[in-house]
């Protein structure tokens, strides 16, 4: 089966790529327009380009467009569940425009290697993003091989992200960075405290 594998990035490509090239003839296709900012952008494509070239895999890039996702997305922003639903469902049926356009039977996707994504969200845009072009939404669930993936994208020396792509996930992960950084500063004035009482 001819597949066109939507990746979000090099270090997600690996393992899903191994597996699904092993049975179909897999393009992978770059249609990420919700990586914020463009230097970030250019980082995680060149990345997966630099893996592909030396697994010869052909990458066809869907042009950079940010504000096409903003608007996709700009009434649920607040929303993690439905922001997250929409710009699976806008870069699949980027993914599955190309599908389309080259004769390819079925679209698939890297994201469903991250433990982090919501599997059914990924599966429901898929589906819907797939439907009205004629293309099959292949579900896959990689998530069991993500450990490997890390492992291999380290010892790669993978460009390796910190947070999911938009500009409001880059915004949660800081958040989240900042709280950690302030329960272990608690955690060891506790400490320090605890040692000399």
């Amino acid at each position: 089966m001819r597949l066109a594998l939507h990746a979000c990035c090099g270090p997600c490509l690996l393992e899903p790529l191994d597996a699904l090239a092993a049975e179909h003839d897999v393009v992978v296709v770059y249609a990420n327009p919700n990586i914020h900012p463009l230097e970030e952008y250019v980082r995680r494509r060149d990345t997966l380009l630099a893996w592909a070239d030396v697994r010869s895999v052909e990458v066809v890039e869907v042009e950079y467009d940010p504000d096409v996702w903003a608007e996709a997305v700009i009434d649920v922003a607040d929303d993690p569940t439905r922001r997250c639903r929409r710009c699976f469902e806008l870069r699949l049926g980027m993914t599955a425009r190309v599908a389309a356009d080259r004769g390819f039977e079925a679209v698939a996707t890297t994201l469903s290697v991250s433990p982090h994504q919501d599997h059914g969200s990924i599966v429901a845009a898929g589906e819907a993003a797939c439907a009205p072009l004629g293309a099959h939404f292949l579900e896959t669930d990689f998530r069991d091989r993500y450990r490997e993936a890390t492992r291999r994208s380290r010892e790669l020396g993978m460009h390796r992200q910190d947070y999911c792509g938009c500009v409001v996930s880059r915004e949660e992960a800081a958040g989240r960075r900042a709280e950690r950084a302030e329960r272990k500063e608690r955690a060891r004035g506790r400490g320090d405290g605890a040692a000399t009482s």
